[in-house]
This record gives structure tokens, sequence and C-alpha cells, in this order.
């Protein structure tokens, strides 16, 4: 089960709406998660770093944009990492021709968010948004149970989905 606020993200605990109006939480089973999901990644227009969570202790899967990142709760350093990977963005998709808009990293890459050192130099892969929705329906896919207590929608130019 997963809670999605589609358009929520926390500021200092207190729920903020990124789009007005908001879309309405719900709670969904995985394939009702996956859908909307798949079907928002692959129109959105911005660019964004994604970490594939801990499949065993995560419970919080959410994007924060960068304009975002100090009000969320990012650490400076995780931000400006990730601002930098966002600027270094390869041109081209990894697996197709289309032009890249999402940095992927695995858990083999990185364990850790706090491995600042490891996602500046870890390669990741360049993915076009459609191959960035099938990346995520495929981690999902592989978890086999999880309780999702949180997880929104990406929003605005550039960010990254973090996990806790």
């Amino acid at each position: 089960m997963a809670a999605l606020q589609p358009d929520v993200l926390y500021l200092r605990g207190k729920a903020s709406k990124r789009r007005d109006p908001a879309r309405p939480e719900a709670s969904l089973c995985r394939d009702c998660l996956l859908h909307i999901l798949v079907n928002e990644i692959a129109t959105h227009e911005g660019k964004v770093v994604a970490f594939e969570p801990d499949p065993v202790s995560f419970s919080q899967y959410f994007y924060v944009g960068a304009e975002d990142n100090d009000a969320a709760g990012v650490t400076p350093e995780l931000a400006a990492v990730i601002e930098q990977r966002l600027k270094k963005l390869p041109a081209r998709c990894a697996r197709c021709t289309a032009s890249a808009a999402w940095l992927w990293f695995t858990r083999d890459e990185i364990v850790s968010l706090e491995e600042t050192e490891k996602i500046q130099a870890a390669v990741g892969e360049a993915l076009c948004p459609n191959h960035a929705a099938q990346q995520m329906r495929a981690m999902f896919e592989r978890i086999a149970e999880a309780n999702i207590f949180y997880i929104n929608l990406p929003y605005g130019d550039a960010g990254a989905f973090l996990w806790f």
C-alpha cells in the first residue's frame, strides 16, 4: 500500500501544496500507484535525479524540487551534489535516442543519501522520461512488500526523488 499525496511536499513538517488546486490524497495498491506514477513521470518535463530506495526500510519516497531543498530538510551537501548532477545530465537516454531528463542511481551505486562523494562520482543511468517511468515501475515491482506512508509526484523544472 502507498499513501499518494500527489501535490504535497512537507516543508519543516508542514504540508505545502505544489499545485493549486491540489489533487486529493489516496491510499493505493501497487498497481494503481504505478499506473498514476508512470503516467506522471512519462509526461514530466523537468530534470530529475532519482535514488532507488532501500526496499527493506523505506517508508517515504518523495520528490523535492531544487527550490525546496532547504525547507524540506535536504542537507546542503546533498543539495549541492544533486544540483551539480542536474547541470551535467547527459544529453541522450542510455536506452534510446531521446533526450535524457533523468539520472537514475541504483542501490548498487548509492546505498545512502549521505554518500555525497559517491553520488558525485557515480555514473548513474541517463534516461528519457519514458524510460524513467519504466525504471520506476520495474523498481517498485521488484519490492515484494512495502507500506509507503508518503509519496508525491514530480513538479517544477528540476529536483530529486529521495527516500527515508
